[in-house]
C-alpha cells in the first residue's frame, strides 16, 4: 500500500477528508522550502504537492507562472527538489508528497533516473500537466517499480470515456480540475463539482481530490463535502510572494489559511 493509500484510508477511517496544499519548490529561495512543507504538515496538510519550477508553465496562472520564476531565478532544478523532499523525509516519514510539473525536466533527467532518485529521496506521485496518459508508457512502469503513484487531471470538459481511459491509468488520486482555465482564476461551482466527482466515483476506485478555485474555509469545506479532498495553491502561492522579501515569515503566514481550512474541513 503506498503512503497515498495509507493516508486516504487513514481519513477514511476518521472521517475526514484530505486537504492537500500547493507550493512551488524553490519558491522564493530553494533553502526555506522544506521548513515550509513541515509548517504545512502543522497547520494540518494530509500531503504536500510540490512544483518543481519550468520556464513555460502553460496550465497554470499568473501567479503560479510568477513563482516558477522566483524559484528558476533563485537556481532551483529538479535535482534540488528531489534533494528537498530527501530532507523533508528525515523528520517526515507519514506525509505523502507528490511532485507537480511539466515533462520537461524529467527528460532532461531521463526517466529511469527520475524514477530510481525519486524513490531514494521518497517521493510517493507524480502529476505531469503535460503528460496525458497514452503517452505516459515510457515512464509508468518506471515509476510503477519505484512505488510512486502516477496521477492525472480530469477537466470539466472531459468525456466519460476520456475520463475513464484516464482513471484506468491512475493511482494515487485524480486530480479533477474544478473550473475551465488556468489556476486561481474563476469561482466554484460545488453542485457541477459534485456532479462530476459522482459520475467519475462510479468509474474509478482511486480518490479524486479536486483543485482550483479553493480559497478560503468555505470553499475547502464544500469542495471536501462532494470530494475526498481539496488542493490549494494560488492562495497560498500568493503569500510566498507577497513576503519574497521577508521569506522568515512566510512559513507562519502559510499556516493562517490552511488552518482555517482545516478547522472548517473538519466541523
Amino acid at each position: 500500500m503506498s503512503r497515498i493509500e495509507q493516508k486516504f484510508a487513514q481519513l477514511n477511517e476518521q472521517g475526514k477528508k484530505a486537504l492537500i496544499p500547493y507550493i512551488t519548490g524553490g519558491d522564493p529561495k530553494p533553502e526555506y522550502t522544506v521548513g515550509m512543507m513541515h509548517a504545512l504538515v502543522e497547520a494540518g496538510a494530509d500531503m504536500i504537492e510540490l512544483g518543481i519550477p519550468f520556464s513555460d508553465p502553460m496550465a497554470d496562472g499568473e501567479v503560479i507562472q510568477k513563482a516558477h520564476e522566483r524559484s528558476l531565478a533563485a537556481g532551483t532544478t529538479l535535482e534540488k527538489i528531489l534533494e528537498m523532499v530527501a530532507e523533508f523525509r528525515q523528520t517526515d516519514a507519514d506525509t505523502p508528497v507528490v511532485l507537480m510539473g511539466y515533462l520537461n525536466p524529467i527528460e532532461h533527467m531521463g526517466y529511469g533516473n527520475f524514477a530510481h532518485k525519486a524513490k531514494a529521496a521518497g517521493v510517493d506521485g507524480l502529476l505531469m500537466v503535460d503528460l496525458p496518459p497514452e503517452e505516459a508508457d515510457n515512464v509508468a512502469p518506471l515509476l510503477k517499480d519505484a512505488g510512486i503513484d502516477m496521477i492525472f487531471l480530469i477537466a470539466p470538459t472531459t468525456t466519460a470515456a476520456r475520463a475513464a481511459k484516464i482513471a484506468s491509468h491512475a493511482s494515487g488520486y485524480l486530480y479533477y480540475v474544478s473550473i475551465k482555465g488556468v489556476t486561481g482564476s474563476a469561482t466554484l461551482d460545488t453542485d457541477a463539482v459534485a456532479e462530476k466527482v459522482a459520475e467519475l466515483k462510479k468509474i474509478t476506485s482511486v480518490p479524486v481530490a479536486v483543485g482550483f478555485g479553493i480559497r478560503d474555509g468555505a470553499s475547502a469545506a464544500a469542495i471536501s463535502r462532494v470530494s475526498d479532498g481539496a488542493i490549494v495553491g494560488s492562495v497560498l502561492v500568493k503569500k510566498v510572494a507577497e513576503l519574497a522579501e521577508q521569506p522568515d515569515q512566510i512559513a507562519a503566514a502559510l499556516q493562517e489559511p490552511l488552518s482555517e481550512m482545516r478547522t472548517a474541513m473538519d466541523a
